[in-house]
């Protein structure tokens, strides 16, 4: 017998619809997806910083700091990437479920793994933001000094260099982070969300 067979799901009093009546707006995940050096977490701090001015319910899981703590326990070995994205998925099915417009700092650089995630929302709830830059661009970015460990062979199966990157194939939004500024970045995030009456 299974371990989970007397696992059920319960339904709270409160619903995801009544957070979003109470909250004045719907919830979803922005996940954010690009190389590294590519400005993810840079771009979702600021969409973050923008709902949080205007009294929107939202936060940001960024990849490094879930790694201090809810996956402390991966490596970067393929199985330990995917299971860092499934992890992060549940977590951000939970912020929705909650009413919380959810944004994720990943690289996340496998399409199935990135479907995967997709299937577990609702439509219009998982909106996937391709962040599009050159990696020679990334490279001489490099705010943590990991493309230059890479080379040297210091760091294995780094995206981009000894691991691949698969771009994503319909994402929601893309945004060519060597082209846009923030600001303009922020704001095609926002545009989207308000066209998708996600915001009022």
């Amino acid at each position: 017998m299974s371990i989970h067979s007397n696992i059920v799901w319960h339904e709270l009093m409160v619903s995801k619809k009544d957070r979003h009546i109470q909250n004045g707006h719907k919830s979803c995940v922005l996940w954010f997806t690009g190389l590294s050096g590519s400005g993810k977490s840079t771009l979702a701090n600021a969409v973050d910083y923008e709902l949080f001015k205007n009294h929107y319910y939202s936060y940001v899981l960024d990849g490094d700091n879930i790694r201090h703590g809810l996956n402390k326990d991966l490596g970067f070995q393929e199985y330990d990437r995917k299971e860092n994205i499934r992890r992060i998925g549940e977590v951000a099915k939970l912020f929705v479920d909650s009413g919380i417009i959810v944004s994720t700092a990943f690289i996340s650089p496998f399409q199935e793994d990135r479907n995967r995630i997709r299937e577990m929302f609702a439509q219009d709830e998982f909106i996937e933001i391709y962040l599009q830059c050159p990696i020679q661009v990334c490279e001489k970015r490099d705010p943590k000094g990991l493309y230059s460990k890479a080379r040297k062979g210091e760091i294995p199966h780094f995206t981009g260099i000894s691991s691949p990157y698969e771009k994503p194939q319909n994402p929601e939004i893309i945004i060519d982070t060597n082209q846009l500024s923030i600001h303009q970045s922020v704001q095609k995030v926002l545009a989207y969300l308000k066209e998708k009456q996600l915001l009022p």
